[in-house]
């Protein structure tokens, strides 16, 4: 998406980074013109990530499914890159 100018002002001035707007536009939810990623939302993506760091130590994770069901699960165990 093309950024003004005056973006890019803004964001000088405010000590937003391009990676925090990337994430906002990712994660936030769209109301109206603008797109909103609040705290409580903040939070919950936190833990998602906090989830994340045990799946990383686990060197990755695997889920077996048939159709709609999960049928087992395992650490990854496949080459670290």
């Amino acid at each position: 998406m093309h950024t003004t100018k005056h973006f890019q002002q803004r964001m000088s001035h405010r000590g937003i980074t391009k990676a925090m707007v990337d994430i906002v536009m990712s994660y936030g939810e769209a109301e109206g013109d603008k797109v909103v990623l609040n705290r409580r939302n903040s939070g919950r993506l936190l833990e998602a990530v906090r989830t994340l760091v045990k799946i990383l130590d686990k060197g990755g994770l695997v889920v077996v499914t048939s159709g709609d069901a999960q049928l087992t699960t395992y650490n990854y165990q496949g080459r670290c890159n």
